[in-house]
């Protein structure tokens, strides 16, 4: 289940709706408007095997790794969200959900940082892979 941060915007909404990308919203079809950071990582757990898009930079953090969610900061402009929340399944190291539990993602138009359960460094991915 992909699920988008509220601060992810309309347009971006739109564009995922249009491209037939499944997700629901915080703030709109799942849990309330203006919940806390703090909040969002117990209600993730709440969920069966959610990936957790946002904007919000403090979500790529090593100690976020859990075998039960991914989390996926995109390292981009809020007008750019939609094409990186699709990019990033398309991916072939990321293309399951299995492949994306336990991730904690940075996606720029670089490359693809991210930090895996129990990893004791940080990975790079490009995206030509």
């Amino acid at each position: 289940m992909n699920i988008l941060d509220e601060n992810i915007l309309e347009d971006q909404r739109h564009l995922l709706s249009t491209w037939r990308v499944p997700f629901r919203q915080i703030g709109r079809e799942v849990e309330r408007k203006g919940v806390q950071d703090a909040e969002i990582i117990p209600f993730l757990l709440t969920l069966r095997q959610p990936t957790f898009f946002t904007i919000d930079r403090d979500f790529y953090e090593r100690g976020l790794c859990h075998a039960r969610y991914s989390l996926i900061f995109l390292d981009v402009k809020q007008s750019e969200a939609a094409i990186f929340t699709r990019r990033i399944p398309r991916h072939n190291e990321f293309d399951t959900q299995a492949k994306r539990m336990g991730c904690v993602i940075r996606a720029t138009h670089i490359r693809i940082s991210l930090w895996r359960l129990h990893a004791e460094q940080e990975a790079y991915w490009g995206w030509a892979a």
